[in-house]
Order: C-alpha cells, then sequence, then structure tokens
C-alpha cells in the first residue's frame, strides 16, 4: 500500500515518539538498526521527516531526532503518508482513471470512495503518541 520509504519513514517516527516519551534523543545509526533500514535511506527519510516538521532534528555529536510533546500528539499516520508518498491515496481513483470523479465515477467509484473514507479515518483517529503506547512491547519495528 505504501512505498518502502514510507513504511520506514512510520515505523521510524514510531520509534523516535516512544524514545522521547523516555526523554531520549536518537541517532540516525539506532534509528536504522532499531526498524532495520539501511543507514543512507534512513537518512533521506529522515531530512524529510524533519524538513516538514514531523521530527526534530539536531546535528553534530550530542544531536539526533526527537520529537516535542505537541508535535507527538497532533502527528498522525496521514501526516508522514502525505509528506513521503504524497496524498494521492486519499483522494485518486483507485483503479488509476484520470477521469474518474462524482459525475464521470469509474465502475467501483462508490466502493473506493468508501475505502478511502475509512483508510483516512483510520490514519487520522490515533495520533502517533497514541500508537508508540500501544505498540510498547506488544510488536517490533523490523
Amino acid at each position: 500500500m505504501f512505498s518502502k520509504a514510507c513504511e520506514y519513514g512510520i515505523k521510524a517516527v514510531l520509534y523516535i515518539c516512544f524514545q522521547s516519551q523516555l526523554g531520549n534523543r536518537v541517532g540516525l545509526k539506532e534509528i536504522a538498526e532499531a526498524i532495520d533500514s539501511p543507514r543512507a535511506f534512513t537518512g533521506k527519510i529522515m531530512q524529510q521527516l524533519s524538513k516538514n516538521q514531523i521530527v526534530q532534528s539536531i546535528k553534530g555529536p550530542s544531536g539526533g531526532f526527537w520529537m516535542e510533546e505537541d508535535n507527538r500528539k497532533k502527528i498522525n499516520i496521514k501526516s508522514i503518508v502525505e509528506v513521503l508518498d504524497g496524498g494521492d491515496i486519499y483522494v485518486k481513483c483507485g483503479l488509476g482513471l484520470e477521469q474518474c470523479n462524482n459525475s464521470n465515477p469509474c465502475p467501483m467509484h462508490s466502493e473506493y470512495t468508501a475505502l478511502r473514507e475509512g483508510l483516512i479515518k483510520l490514519h487520522t483517529d490515533s495520533s502517533i503518541e497514541d500508537l508508540a503506547k500501544k505498540l510498547n512491547g506488544k510488536a517490533t519495528l523490523k
């Protein structure tokens, strides 16, 4: 459903959120290891997330990535998907037809509309902080 970059990005943000709740900043190497992602690829993803203020970062030996408390409460999966994959999954035709809309629907328009609405709800109802708390000890990020 998502690009590999988006999958890694979601995992990285969950990891950073969890560590931020403990008062920790995390480095790129630690994030890449925690989510089992190539370090250089993770670096590019983290640049996008930081540039778009999903996470905060400081360069240098005592630097790293973290999430401010208010960000942990307001950022959701949809925010991350829109930064890394764009918002097409939430608006485009499920069959990929360019001319599909309410007045000129594709054969599956109403079904995909319902699915998109459900996906938007699923991706916006819980904050990253809520998800990180639920994840704690119950699943792995790898």
